[in-house]
């Protein structure tokens, strides 16, 4: 499932509206070339100029919806679109255009230059997350230009698109766990379906999005902001993206953050297996939170294990039987897992997450399916946005191992074991890749980064989708004298927007005033 900081502003946004009704290789030398060349060897896509204008509403792909409100005390956002080779491997062939939001600097005369942001996902826009989080960035925004953008195959920028609304409600209302042959053959023929139409509809864009290629479009965008160094905070997928980033341009890193940290050891299976076991341990304190408040929580059990017993229950039985929904769309097993892990991605949300599951207790899946369909990208009018297309996309084009069904099957035991809520539900996810048309690229990807600047890796001890020991991983994969880790004890995806104080600071400090904390310091 996608790792992405946006699903958390999609996710307020999808509760509010019900509740109110009723979720390569190589080194930098040898990545860049020359610079009176460029980094495409096409001097007019380097010295572009970028037409800021005010922001249009986003696309149907971004999500939809009205145009970004106000920055906080007054102005506004501005849009614009960068030129970049479609094919980096053949830099004067067809460009495509990737679409670039910015926040102008509060205090031009103290400025720093362009920090650029990445959500995660992948599959997340950041023309409309980085103004869905304007007000957590205004401190940075003091010294910086506050950029983001839909990388290729995302929102705006050539997006991948594989099935239309309809398809898509039948396809993400599917049993992704099946229990028998037949189920087996069912889900095998529709990752089929899927498959092939995102090679019909998006077919020649399919081989170039993954995120070495959007590494290389932001050392392109670097340039063409007029930044000698790139700036940069990274969440989530946003960090697997840094880190290529830095092992490709070590040379070219400025002050960089990442937060919600991906291993960038972990192969498919280990990372699958990794965000089994994380999101069980952000259930087990869900769970652990509701016995804390006694009779105030409404869900049945005394004990962490009965109130995850409730829910393996519930679970089952949506399996045999899915109740009323929305409209004529019925919650099914699939789609209550997909809510219960989207609820888990903040703590704020742990209220939703306990309403969702009472209600459905008493046949009403509405609330659960409202998150499920946050999690797809799904809005009130039934349109999708492509963040699940694209993250299907760069997953499999960045990943080289293609499990079948059967492979994955053999794989289940490991994985109920670490997760007996969403073991199944991560174990068979393995074999989503198996009909892609394209082929894979890495096992893990290379982010070792010798001689780049310090690069700030926040771990959260309590995330679900990107467990801590990721931060680990990446601080000694990065290198010596490059990661500096900083922890979080604290609940939910990301550390920043966790509400420490403690690591606001350190973040902060680092970002606008160079000071990098000691690695080991522990933030509560």
């Amino acid at each position: 499932m996608p790792t992405s900081a946006a699903h958390r502003a999609a996710l307020l946004a999808a509760t509010a509206v019900l509740l109110a009704a009723g979720c390569s290789d190589g080194g930098d030398d040898a990545a860049e070339p020359p610079k009176e060349s460029g980094p495409s060897g096409r001097p007019a896509l380097t010295a572009q100029k970028l037409s800021w204008a005010p922001c249009p509403p986003p696309s149907a792909a971004e999500g939809g919806g009205p145009a970004p409100s106000a920055l906080p005390g007054g102005g506004a956002w501005q849009c614009s679109f960068l030129q970049t080779p479609l094919d980096w491997s053949k830099p004067e062939g067809e460009t495509i255009e990737l679409a670039l939001i910015r926040a102008p600097a509060r205090d031009a005369s103290r400025r720093i230059g362009s920090l650029v942001f990445n959500f995660g996902g992948p599959g997340g826009s950041g023309v409309t997350g980085l103004p869905s989080f304007a007000e957590d960035y205004e401190t940075l925004r003091g010294r910086y230009d506050l950029v983001s953008f839909d990388p290729r195959g995302v929102g705006r920028s050539d997006p991948v698109e594989c099935l239309g609304d309809r398809e898509l409600d039948a396809y993400y209302a599917l049993d992704f766990t099946p229990d028998d042959a037949a189920e087996e053959r069912t889900l095998s023929d529709a990752q089929k379906k899927y498959a092939a139409g995102c090679e019909k509809d998006s077919g020649p864009s399919l081989p170039h999005v993954g995120t070495e290629n959007a590494a290389r479009d932001m050392d392109l965008m670097r340039r063409v902001l007029g930044d000698e160094k790139l700036h940069y905070f990274g969440i989530s997928y946003g960090t697997e993206l840094g880190g290529v980033y830095a092992h490709l341009f070590p040379k070219n890193v400025g002050r960089a953050v990442f937060d919600a940290v991906v291993d960038p050891e972990a192969g498919v299976e280990d990372g699958a297996l990794g965000q089994a076991k994380g999101f069980q341990l952000a259930l087990d304190n869900f769970a652990q939170d509701c016995v804390d408040r006694g009779d105030e929580c409404t869900l049945p059990g005394s004990t962490v294990a009965e109130i995850e017993t409730f829910i393996t229950d519930l679970l089952a039985s949506l399996d045999k039987k899915p109740i009323a929904g929305i409209g004529d769309r019925k919650l099914t097993q699939t789609q209550a897992t997909n809510g219960i892990a989207q609820a888990l991605y903040s703590k704020e949300f742990w209220t939703y997450l306990e309403q969702g599951l009472d209600a459905a207790e008493g046949g009403d899946g509405a609330l659960l399916l409202s998150l499920s369909d946050s999690m797809n990208g799904r809005s009130q009018n039934g349109s999708y946005s492509n963040i699940q297309a694209a993250n299907a996309a760069i997953n499999c084009v960045d990943f080289k191992e293609r499990y079948t069904l059967g492979q994955a099957k053999e794989r289940l035991g490991e994985f109920r074991e670490a997760s007996p809520v969403f073991g199944d539900f991560m174990g068979w996810s393995l074999a989503g890749c198996s009909q892609w048309p394209v082929q894979g690229t890495w096992e893990h990807p290379d982010v070792s980064a010798p001689g780049s600047a310090p690069i700030l890796v926040v771990g959260n001890t309590g995330d679900p989708a990107t467990p801590y020991e990721g931060a680990r991983a990446m601080v000694n994969a990065l290198g010596k004298g490059v990661g500096v880790e900083l922890t979080y004890e604290g609940e939910g995806h990301g550390a920043y927007n966790g509400g420490s104080a403690c690591v606001k600071k350190a973040v902060d400090a680092y970002l606008l005033d160079g000071k990098v904390p000691k690695s080991g310091t522990v933030c509560k």
